[in-house]
C-alpha cells in the first residue's frame, strides 16, 4: 500500500496528538533523541520540510512505541534510527540514517549522492557524527523536557487513543 497525502496541507492549528497525514502504516519512522537540542532542533527543520508528509517521529524515551517496531534503548545508544515505513525490517541508524533521511527529501537524493561520491567525506561524516553522538549533551545542551513531534505515529495498541495524553508535544 502507498501512502497517498491528502488533498490539503495539514491544519496549523491542528489538534497536538492527532494523527498526521503520515499516519499510514508506511511513513517513515525517524527515531531521535527528544531530549537533545540538536536533534530535537534537527527534528523540527524536518517537521517544516516534510509536513508529516512522508515521517513520523518517536523520542527515544518513548519506550512503549519503541517495543512496538523492535527497538530497544540500547539500540537507541547507537544513534537515530529510520525505519523503513512500507518494509520495517530496513532500518538505518546514525549517519546512515541521516543520509536516507536526506536521500528520501526532495532534492535530497543529488545532495546525499554528491556527498557519498566525495572522497573521504562519507568517512569523514560518520566520525563526525560518532562525535557529535557521544558529545550532544556537552555541546549542545539537554533539554528539561522531553519533545515530542505532532507528526507522531499511532499504533494498533494506541487505536483507542489511549496513548493521546503521551502524545502530547511538551
Amino acid at each position: 500500500m502507498t501512502f497517498q497525502p491528502p488533498a490539503t496541507e495539514p491544519s496549523a492549528t491542528k489538534p497536538l496528538g492527532e494523527p498526521s497525514p503520515a499516519d499510514g502504516m508506511d511513513a517513515d519512522v525517524v527515531i531521535y533523541d527528544g531530549n537533545c537540542n540538536l536533534c530535537v532542533s534537527l527534528v523540527r527543520v524536518l517537521e517544516q520540510l516534510d509536513q508529516g508528509k512522508r515521517f513520523v517521529y518517536v523520542p527515544m524515551q518513548a519506550e512503549a512505541t519503541l517495543a512496538d517496531y523492535g527497538v530497544t534503548a540500547a539500540d537507541c545508544e547507537l544513534g537515530m534510527l529510520l525505519i523503513d515505513g512500507r518494509q520495517p525490517s530496513q532500518r538505518w541508524q546514525g549517519s546512515d540514517a541521516a543520509e536516507e533521511i536526506g536521500r528520501r527529501l526532495p532534492w535530497g537524493g543529488l545532495f546525499v549522492a554528491t556527498y557519498r561520491w566525495l572522497p573521504g567525506l562519507k568517512s569523514l561524516g560518520d566520525q563526525v557524527y560518532l562525535f557529535v553522538r557521544d558529545n550532544r549533551y556537552r555541546l549542545f545542551g539537554q533539554r528539561d523536557r522531553t519533545y515530542t513531534s505532532r507528526y507522531t505515529t499511532r499504533h494498533p495498541g494506541c487505536a483507542d487513543q489511549s496513548c493521546d495524553a503521551y502524545f502530547k508535544q511538551r
